[in-house]
């Protein structure tokens, strides 16, 4: 059951000639089928042996640009479904030269689950992921007990999750799931101030301008 709902967008001309051109350069296409035993290699990925930031949902890529321009010594990967994202975010990687993000297209629990290595991610984000907020859609929220102790197996000791919502009833879950993992501590008593790494997102502007508070939740590996 996907955790995302796949939205439509048109082109432009400047992304669809991102996508032809940068891809090869920047992109990581999932397979429609995973091999048993099958790994990505992170350190052939990059060209370097860096801590990696897994960042799921990266949208139009704007603050996981920002996010990888200023911290060059670690490596982003940035796992996205909505094609017109995934093009801006081509776009903008080389407009800023940078040499330490990556974009996969795809699922990213299914990368998570078949190609990541365990014990290998400096950090994962999940900034803003889709409330689903109706009862009956709870299921295909991405922070819910499987997902998290899956994220959370991927990360090194002392690694980070940090999660981010704008919607409080979704907050509250996230901090529930997030405080019952046995392998999860909070970096905080309850919500985590909102760090100044942290760029302020498209949907952390709709959120605010809607009059909705925006939650942080750092959780760290033990």
């Amino acid at each position: 059951m996907r955790t995302f709902h796949p939205r439509r967008g048109r082109l432009s001309g400047r992304h669809v000639e991102a996508l032809d051109q940068l891809w090869p350069r920047y992109g990581l296409s999932l397979p429609p089928h995973f091999p048993v035993g099958t790994r990505l290699d992170l350190t052939e990925l990059f060209g370097r042996g860096a801590p990696v930031v897994l960042e799921i949902g990266s949208g139009m890529g704007d603050a996981t640009v920002a996010m990888a321009a200023a911290d060059p010594g670690r490596d982003y990967l940035a796992v996205e479904v909505h094609t017109p994202g995934i093009a801006n975010l081509l776009a903008l990687t080389e407009r800023h030269g940078l040499t330490n993000l990556r974009i996969a297209r795809g699922d990213a629990l299914d990368l998570a689950r078949h190609l990541l290595p365990p014990e290998r991610l400096d950090a994962v984000h999940a900034f803003f992921p889709d409330p689903w907020p109706k009862p009956r859609h709870h299921q295909r929220r991405l922070i819910q007990p499987a997902h998290v102790a899956l994220l959370r197996t991927r990360l090194v000791a002392g690694g980070t999750l940090h999660c981010a919502t704008d919607w409080p009833e979704y907050a509250e879950s996230m901090l529930d799931t997030l405080t019952a993992d046995p392998e999860l501590l909070n970096a905080f008593p309850g919500y985590a101030p909102r760090p100044a790494h942290r760029p302020v997102t498209k949907f952390e502007r709709r959120g605010a301008a809607a009059g909705r508070p925006i939650f942080d939740l750092i959780f760290h590996r033990g």
